[in-house]
């Protein structure tokens, strides 16, 4: 598909960790033939950047897409307003949208558009069609990670001490993926990613695991319903910088701003 201009879209990336950081370097050498990097934003001052480092105001009026490679606190404090300028919005921390109110007024709001990357799994095509003609009746997503990719600024000594010093794999957190995603917003945007697949966010079961013998981060996402029984398991890499993140994520936030710049309808 091709772009209905022929100039190529600005792009504007908010956030330069581990995530932002390989997106902005692909972005310089071409990766997305129809994307130019304007600017990028972040909250700690950047050495040497190779576009101009700006605020997000200044990113929006600078833009026509803003990539969200920050956290979910960007994708709430400032979506509505991204898409009422008129930006589209690719959103990489899709735990910001377990909440079915500011989803929806998302989804209402433009001329902007939004679009949420699939991240770091993929199947999520095959959980929507079979959503879409029947309700599931189970879906689960157990995740297993390091223990030190597990620990949250939220815990207690005592209980981050436990989870460091796993000697075996430990059940860390079970509920619904809702919960999954406000209490581990680095680590579950996965469950939120399939929750959204399956159109309810309470149906979908996380199961979370620290091991200590876990050199990749491994998701298994089960779900039975009218339609069939389905199971994924994708074992992913940890970003070298952030264990809290698959190395593949940056490359999927690059390949949905492909997608995103060859498709001028709107995208839910």
């Amino acid at each position: 598909m091709t772009r209905l201009t022929a100039a190529p879209a600005k792009i504007a990336v908010v956030g330069y960790g581990s995530i932002g950081r390989t997106v902005v370097e692909r972005l310089l050498l071409g990766a997305v033939p129809d994307a130019r990097l304007v600017a990028i934003v972040d909250q700690d001052p950047i050495t040497n950047p190779p576009v101009p480092q700006v605020d997000l105001d200044e990113a929006v009026a600078a833009s026509d897409v803003i990539v969200e490679c920050a956290g979910q606190s960007v994708v709430v404090d400032h979506g509505e307003a991204i898409l009422e300028a008129g930006r589209d919005l690719l959103i990489s921390s899709a735990g910001a949208l377990t909440d079915p109110d500011f989803a929806q007024r998302l989804r209402k709001t433009g001329p902007g558009r939004v679009l949420c990357t699939t991240g770091a799994i993929g199947g999520l095509d095959l959980l929507a069609a079979a959503s879409d003609a029947a309700a599931f009746d189970t879906v689960t997503v157990r995740t297993t990670k390091k223990p030190a990719a597990l620990v949250q600024p939220w815990m207690d000594a005592e209980r981050a001490a436990e989870i460091t010093g796993a000697t075996l794999p430990m059940l860390v957190f079970e509920g619904d993926a809702t919960q999954a995603a406000r209490l581990f917003p680095r680590s579950l945007n996965v469950a939120a990613a399939v929750s959204f697949a399956v159109q309810d966010a309470h149906l979908v079961r996380v199961e979370l695991v620290a091991d200590p013998g876990a050199d990749l981060t491994r998701h298994v996402i089960s779900a039975r319903g009218p339609m069939g029984r389905y199971e994924f398991q994708i074992e992913n890499l940890p970003s070298a910088d952030n264990p809290r993140t698959s190395g593949i994520v940056p490359f999927a936030v690059l390949r949905s701003l492909s997608t995103l710049l060859g498709r001028p309808g709107l995208i839910g």
